[in-house]
This record gives C-alpha cells, sequence and structure tokens, in this order.
C-alpha cells in the first residue's frame, strides 16, 4: 500500500492545547493529514491555549492575510509578583506591595494601556535578535536587546473581583505581546505582575467557537482516511 501526499488546500481551526507549541501542532497535523505542506498564522506560547489557524499547501500563501488581522484574547494575570518570562514558564523571582493599587488607579492603567501604544516584546519570546531566537539566549540568561514597536490596543476589559488576580479581555492589533502589556501593567501601577493564563478566542473573523481540538481533528483524519491506495 502506498501512502500519497495529500493536495487538499484548506484552512483549519484548530484549538491549541496547553503546553505544546505552535510548530508541535503543525507537525502533528502535517503528519497525522499527510499535507506537503502546513504553516500557522500567528504563534501562540506554548503556555497559551485558543485558536490556532492552519493552512495547508496552496492556502500557506494567504497565512500573512491571516496574521494582519486583529486578535483577541481571554486571560489572568497577579499583581504583586513577577517571573523573568512574565508567565509560569519560569518561577517568580520578586514580589512587590500591592495595598497602594485601588481600582481608580487600575482603570488609569487601562486607560494608559489602551490605543496606540509603544511596548517592547518579551527577552523569552521567538522574536529574532541578531538572527537568534531571543528566548534562547534568556534562558541561558544572556542579556537581550529588542527594539520597542508600537501596537494598537483596541479593547482592554478587565474584572478585578478576585484581586490580585485580574481578569481580561483584550483586542488587539498584529504584533500585540500580551505578556508585554501585562509587564508594563505591573510598573505602572508601582507594582509587578505575571500572566497565570492566557486564550486566543478570535483572529479577525474566526472564532475559537468554531476550531477543532487537536484530537476531533486527529479522529476526523482517521475516520476519513484520506488518500491511501
Amino acid at each position: 500500500m502506498q501512502t500519497v501526499v495529500d493536495e487538499r488546500n484548506e484552512v483549519l481551526l484548530i484549538d491549541k492545547p496547553l503546553k505544546w507549541t505552535s510548530f508541535d501542532v503543525v507537525n502533528k497535523v502535517r503528519y497525522a493529514g499527510k499535507y506537503k505542506k502546513v504553516g500557522h498564522a500567528g504563534t501562540l506560547d506554548p503556555l497559551a491555549t485558543g485558536l490556532l489557524i492552519l493552512c495547508t499547501n496552496k492556502k500557506t500563501k494567504e497565512i500573512d492575510t491571516y496574521q494582519a488581522q486583529e486578535k483577541e484574547y481571554t486571560g489572568t494575570l497577579v499583581l504583586g509578583k513577577t517571573t523573568p518570562s512574565i508567565d509560569l514558564e519560569t518561577e517568580v523571582d520578586a514580589e512587590f506591595p500591592i495595598d497602594h493599587i485601588t481600582p481608580e488607579a487600575i482603570n488609569q492603567v487601562v486607560a494608559q494601556l489602551t490605543g496606540l501604544i509603544e511596548q517592547i516584546p518579551p527577552a523569552h519570546s521567538a522574536i529574532k535578535v541578531n538572527g537568534k531566537r531571543a528566548y534562547e539566549s534568556a534562558r541561558k540568561g544572556e542579556e537581550v536587546v529588542i527594539k520597542s514597536r508600537q501596537v494598537e490596543i483596541k479593547e482592554f476589559d478587565i474584572d478585578t473581583t478576585h484581586f490580585p488576580q485580574i481578569s481580561f479581555r483584550i483586542v488587539c492589533s498584529k504584533g500585540t505581546y500580551i505578556r508585554s502589556l501585562v509587564r508594563d501593567f505591573g510598573k505602572l501601577l508601582q507594582s509587578g505582575a505575571y500572566m497565570s493564563s492566557l486564550r486566543r478566542t478570535r483572529i479577525g473573523e474566526f472564532r475559537i467557537e468554531n476550531a477543532l481540538s487537536l484530537e476531533q481533528f486527529l479522529e476526523n483524519i482517521r475516520n476519513f482516511a484520506p488518500n491511501q491506495q
């Protein structure tokens, strides 16, 4: 029996599992679906979940179009503590006071971080610095200098019911780093913060409600068993 490469040109919506890298998902889908080519339209960190757009074969030419569209995220941050990676990939490295933080101060910072803003991507990120992934240097304890960039935060909603944990919903432009937003949120409150969870819920008109879990996708592939002869 010979297996033939799948020539279907598709846009697949996958709900990325926790602790998987975006490239892990791409490789799994390519292998399971026997696609000739698969690419993703926008990286999600391993500790983030949610919508990952995968393009197969000729549809990979449309990746830039999807990457350019606005994104929506939900998640949680914790005030009063920081980690080097600004998420739970690394351990807490410092603690800060939070007694001075008022609802009014939080609302002022939300306003400061809404609209066109300048932000510096995290050192623990996949952005390339001098041809090398920033996180590779950061994990070795090397200093990483990354230039700031302008992004747009179109909507920034918060819920402080479980303070110092704050839930948020953010609608933003391409290139926005939510971890950088969380870091700056803590600094502007004269404290610290790290992101405790993140989920991408929308890219343009594509929504997480229409995505398949990786298990569902693999089950569909097994049931369909395409391109075998």
